[in-house]
């Protein structure tokens, strides 16, 4: 079913989008300090730490699969139960291990929200409403990103950590109660698991259900993950990197300014997202991110570094939101759980390898070096796409 960008059902599931993204983020910057203050060692700290992205990794080419072969408002509500059931265990754990029980259920369900809300969005999208529509949501995980951690850190100070989650709770029930208003439960474009066995003869059966990824979405998986690994680098790091260099900076003002900006220019540009091809916005936003790191690479002051924010907003916070609706449009209708799959596969890795290559980085390196290196991504992110060859044409009509 097509709807106009503003239907009830898409500002519903635009909501819900806010609610399932709040809740894994507002425990993000907790979940460490809570481990710790439940006697675990600074070695499970850090396991505890990643491991939520890391079964999210994991899961996310079977909840692509789902995504395409069940309804999707089944799917999210699976996803939100999961992500409810983690957050209970975070308020009553009594020790790491069921901690870790619930990092793992958390990574679940969060896979199989980002993967079906994403999905489920774009198919209630006209074709031509894809960059725009996505656009718009991509501004609501954005905005989460931005909001649930100043949430989190604010309850906890006032509070203490099981309060927090409480807060995170509250945000995935929501989830669970904003669906049931949802009109267009988001069926299968083959009809289900039903209709597309009856459908399909035994090898194309046995093809569909060993796919992991789509090939036509990999060149984009790459890319956002080069555009992510310098963003989830700063994000893991900028606080240490002044504070090695002694710079009179307010890191606390970074990521709120990149998330105004952000919103600010997806809603700005929404209209183009529609009618330029995707090497246009390659091109701005790797110039753009190059200039964000350039300027972290010299910063002194604030106004240098909101500067940088603002770069940044304009390379990876709009090439996110072009990647994913190009992997859409990539695909065939009923393949496009499995390319947002693909497409949050890259993204996964640019979060996970983004703090890994800054943490060598900072160790193996002069502080001095930690940027320069880093603008290495967006040279690569162009031979990406230029040796996707063929897919390249695909790629500049994003048909």
């Amino acid at each position: 079913m097509r709807q106009k960008v503003y239907s009830k059902d898409i500002i519903l599931v635009l909501a819900a989008t806010f609610f399932y993204m709040t809740s894994p983020m507002l425990v993000t910057p907790l979940i460490t300090g809570f481990t710790e203050s439940i006697c675990a060692s600074a070695a499970l700290m850090g396991l505890v730490g990643g491991l939520m992205n890391l079964v999210s990794l994991f899961c996310r080419p079977v909840a692509g699969n789902l995504a395409d072969r069940i309804s999707k408002y089944k799917l999210s509500f699976i996803g939100a139960v999961f992500m409810t059931a983690a957050c209970v265990g975070y308020i009553f754990a009594p020790n790491e291990i069921v901690v870790i029980i619930a990092r793992i259920i958390n990574g679940f369900g969060f896979a199989c929200c980002s993967v079906c809300m994403a999905t489920w969005m774009s198919n209630m999208l006209p074709k031509e409403k894809i960059g725009s529509g996505m656009g718009f949501y991509g501004t609501m995980n954005a905005l989460a990103m931005a909001v649930a951690p100043a949430i989190g850190v604010s309850a906890y100070q006032a509070f203490g950590y099981r309060v927090s989650f409480v807060i995170a709770l509250v945000f995935s029930t929501a989830v669970i109660v904003v669906i049931q208003f949802i009109g267009d439960k988001g069926e299968p474009e083959n009809g289900g698991m039903e209709g597309a066995d009856a459908a399909e003869p035994a090898a194309e059966k046995k093809k569909r259900r060993l796919e992991l990824i789509d090939v036509r979405v990999v060149p984009i998986a790459l890319i956002i993950m080069l555009f992510a690994i310098p963003y989830c680098a700063t994000q893991s790091f900028l606080v240490t990197y002044a504070e090695v260099r002694g710079l009179d900076v307010s890191v606390s003002l970074f990521f709120p300014a990149y998330a105004v900006v952000l919103i600010v220019l997806r809603l700005s540009l929404r209209n183009l997202f529609d009618k330029l091809p995707f090497y246009v916005f390659l091109i701005a936003s790797a110039l753009s991110e190059l200039l964000a790191i350039l300027l972290l690479t010299v910063m002194k002051n604030n106004a240098v570094m909101l500067l940088a924010s603002c770069f940044l907003a304009g390379g990876y916070g709009i090439m996110s939101s072009v990647c994913q609706s190009t992997a859409i449009l990539l695909a065939g209708k009923e393949k496009r759980g499995l390319a947002n799959s693909t497409y949050y596969i890259g993204l996964d890795l640019g979060m996970t390898l983004g703090p890994v290559i800054g943490g060598a980085l900072y160790g193996g390196l002069d502080i001095g070096w930690f940027y320069p290196v880093l603008m290495a991504t967006m040279p690569l992110a162009g031979v990406v796409y230029i040796a996707a060859g063929r897919g390249r044409k695909s790629l500049s009509k994003k048909s």
